[in-house]
């Protein structure tokens, strides 16, 4: 069993910073895919960023080079630097795992990122 606990959200003014973190607990595989998703108020849930065992990484269109995934696998925690914050920015993000041996999902239970002035 996989449990993800997110941290790092609030408040902070365009142009800002924030960094996400997410630990891990449980087993953790090196195959594992890991990834930021997010969602707006009446959106959909759409992909930040997410990284694989072999360190591909994708992005979401829209972030446009503001933003930085990273995973430690040793210590089981995924990172999210986020630059330049937009107010459009502002959603629930929420931690993925996605393991490819099993085809199994686990989601974090997302921390609120709120780019206002």
């Amino acid at each position: 069993q996989v449990q993800l606990v997110e941290s790092g959200g609030g408040l902070v003014q365009p142009g800002g910073s924030l960094r996400l973190s997410c630990a891990a607990s449980g087993s953790i595989r090196n195959s594992d895919v890991m990834g930021w998703y997010r969602q707006a108020p009446g959106k959909q849930r759409e992909l930040v960023a997410s990284i694989g065992s072999d360190d591909k990484i994708e992005y979401g269109k829209f972030v446009e080079g503001r933003f930085t995934i990273s995973r430690d696998n040793a210590k089981k925690t995924l990172y999210l630097q986020m630059t330049s914050l937009k107010p459009e920015d502002t959603a629930v993000y929420f931690c993925h795992l996605y393991r490819t041996i099993t085809f199994y999902n686990y989601w974090g239970q997302g921390t609120q990122v709120t780019v206002s002035s």
